[in-house]
């Protein structure tokens, strides 16, 4: 099971149907919605300011949410997928967002929806990442629009995976 801990006598509190793999540690002021899965080794802490997850949000392997205290929120939109070892810290993150593997995305950025960062990209402090386009790189830059393949094939195709991919875990 999960470690979940209330901070501040703050509990977690998560919608239907999530998923959290028994080693996931969920602390404090966190809320998450429906459908969500929060892989192995993954951390979320909610201690030091709010977090709050959508929908369909998959939060993979090693991945770690925090924030800045009391300055920098975390806020995740629905159907976004944060790949494994990705650091996500005090930002905004809007629908339908691919974080790439290894990508760290830093305080006050913003992520508008429908966009990718790519593996091991560096989105620095206050970046804007404007809606269908994909970054990269260290600091990452805009290297292109994203076009209605890629986003099916990827960002549309990684949440709803991990939606199935949770569905084949027993529970004990």
């Amino acid at each position: 099971m999960a470690l979940i801990k209330s901070v501040k006598g703050i509990l977690p509190t998560f919608g239907k149907d999530c998923f959290l793999a028994d080693n996931a540690t969920i602390t404090g002021d966190v809320i998450m919605g429906e459908g969500c899965s929060v892989w192995f080794n993954a951390v979320i802490r909610g201690d030091v300011h709010s977090i709050r997850i959508g929908n369909n949000v998959n939060i993979q392997d090693g991945a770690i949410i925090h924030c800045t205290y009391q300055k920098a929120p975390v806020n995740i939109g629905n159907n976004v997928s944060v790949a494994h070892n990705a650091i996500i810290h005090g930002c905004t993150i809007s629908d339908n967002v691919l974080i790439g593997m290894g990508a760290i995305v830093m305080d006050g950025a913003v992520i508008h929806s429908n966009s990718i960062i790519g593996a091991g990209a560096l989105i620095t402090k206050g970046t804007v990442v404007e809606s269908g386009s994909v970054w990269a790189g260290l600091p990452a830059r805009k290297v292109k629009d994203i076009d209605q393949s890629l986003l099916e094939g990827q960002v549309n195709r990684i949440s709803k995976n991990y939606k199935m991919y949770a569905g084949w875990y027993d529970e004990k």
